[in-house]
């Protein structure tokens, strides 16, 4: 049983074939067709018929808010490959028609004198050849009458050429090559004329029956006796399914087309069908940049060779005092600079200068030594004080200086020894505790001791508790 599926080497033919035609379809021109303003019912319209022509190199289902402005498109092309707009507007006075050339222009502003939208010209048509099909590739754009009348007729040409890819005679496969854009330039009004065609290819030298049979719909021959009637005469034919041919359609194929009797080295008409838009345009202005900068050719507005240099002299003037502000700027961005890095070593040096002097700003040396055991003392006092009077240690967190010292007298890591109180006269013989008598003391004492006990309850914040 041999190996199912596809070898190793054709998927890495079919990868490679297909990374080609990627780049193949980067590298050729893309667009962008919409409207800016308030342009109307009709004018949206058209701007999705020329959305039509464009395709497939076209992004068919663009949606440009009003919020977005020119520069948002613009930054939103680059990354998409995007290499023309073309923008629809409309004024009180006329509809206009920009052709942008991305990024850096030029920019060409045509007056739409009249169109007439798809819906329309098929409309008119007693049978029309329009399919999805046709869409697939791009047109075949054909220039006609762009001689030599002037630059501008030049860089109009080389504009609308650069729209579409271009194509290889020697190595172009007929069978793509399904639409046909015309444009043709009127010398005399200075005018184009937009036009959008289908185009057929029928083979010729045979009769009129012998094309029908090789249609895909075959005639009525009911009422024939013989199919030789068919042939011979073009019988149960109407007028209108003949098609006059002469030699201005009539060539010989280099390769076969797709249709039957279209075959290599023989003869076939190739017959046009407009599906539209129809346009009229005239020039009006060429720009340098994407929408602004200098204009290069006005067909309204002539200036002499002293205006052009003065306006030239003028944006050179411009230019310089843009560049010396710009050198202005970087010179005081560069003094702030240095002027921060001149203060910040200043203050750490005075830091330092501080710390080595021994300045307010060094760390705080605490409490003086002598307040320090005058503190000490006066606890210890009235520890002394708690002892005689309840009889007990105080707690620790009662006098936690005399606390602190008495457990650091010893050296550290060693266990204190507690001294074992003798009996006092207070206690009994039984070491029972006897009650206090009370001591008749001067009003001195009585008032020292009032003193001392008034203190040790304002510093700890509670009355001093007696046993019976």
């Amino acid at each position: 049983m041999g190996q199912s599926g596809r070898s190793r080497h054709q998927k890495r033919a079919r990868a490679q074939a297909r990374l080609r035609n990627l780049e193949a379809y980067a590298a050729q021109p893309h667009s962008f067709v919409f409207t800016r303003g308030s342009a109307g019912r009709s004018v949206r319209q058209l701007s999705l018929d020329v959305r039509r022509v464009m395709e497939p190199l076209t992004a068919t289902r663009l949606q440009i808010r009003k919020k977005n402005s020119l520069k948002d498109c613009v930054a939103v092309a680059g990354p998409l490959g995007v290499t023309h707009f073309l923008i629809l507007s409309k004024t009180e006075t006329s509809v206009y028609f920009k052709l942008m050339r991305l990024p850096g222009g030029p920019t060409l502003t045509f007056q739409i004198n009249k169109y007439t939208l798809v819906r329309d010209v098929v409309s008119s048509l007693r049978r029309h050849r329009m399919h999805e099909q046709q869409f697939a590739h791009p047109p075949l754009l054909v220039l006609n009458n762009f001689g030599p009348h002037g630059m501008h007729v030049k860089l109009m040409a080389t504009m609308f050429q650069n729209l579409f890819p271009s194509i290889n005679v020697h190595k172009v496969n007929l069978n793509t090559i399904k639409r046909c854009l015309l444009i043709n330039y009127n010398a005399d009004s200075q005018e184009l004329d937009f036009r959008h065609y289908s185009i057929k290819v029928v083979p010729v030298g045979a009769s009129r029956g012998m094309k029908k049979l090789l249609q895909e719909k075959f005639p009525n021959m009911s009422r024939l006796q013989d199919i030789s009637e068919l042939l011979a005469t073009g019988a149960g034919l109407s007028e209108s399914e003949a098609e006059p041919d002469g030699e201005h359609n009539i060539t010989e194929l280099p390769q076969a087309i797709a249709g039957r009797g279209n075959m290599r080295a023989q003869q076939s008409a190739v017959r046009l069908t407009e599906i539209g838009p129809r346009m009229t345009l005239q020039l009006i202005k060429i720009q340098e940049g994407v929408g602004e900068g200098n204009v290069l050719f006005h067909s309204f507005v002539h200036k002499t060779e002293e205006e052009l240099q003065a306006m030239l002299a003028a944006k050179e003037e411009k230019l310089r005092l843009k560049a010396q502000r710009q050198d202005q700027q970087n010179q005081n961005v560069q003094r702030k600079r240095e002027q921060r890095e001149a203060h910040r070593k200043k203050s750490l040096a005075g830091m330092k200068r501080a710390r080595a002097d021994g300045d307010s700003d060094a760390e705080d040396p605490g409490v003086p030594p002598e307040a320090e055991r005058a503190g000490q003392q006066e606890e210890e006092d009235e520890a002394e004080y708690f002892r005689q009077a309840v009889g007990e240690e105080p707690d620790e967190d009662m006098f936690p200086r005399v606390t602190k010292r008495r457990l650091h007298t010893g050296p550290p890591g060693k266990k204190q020894r507690v001294k074992e109180r003798r009996p006092n006269r207070d206690r009994g013989q039984d070491g029972g505790r006897r009650p206090l008598k009370p001591k008749s003391r001067p009003t001195g004492v009585q008032g020292k001791q009032g003193h001392r006990g008034t203190a040790r309850e304002r510093s700890r914040g509670r009355p001093l508790k007696r046993r019976a």
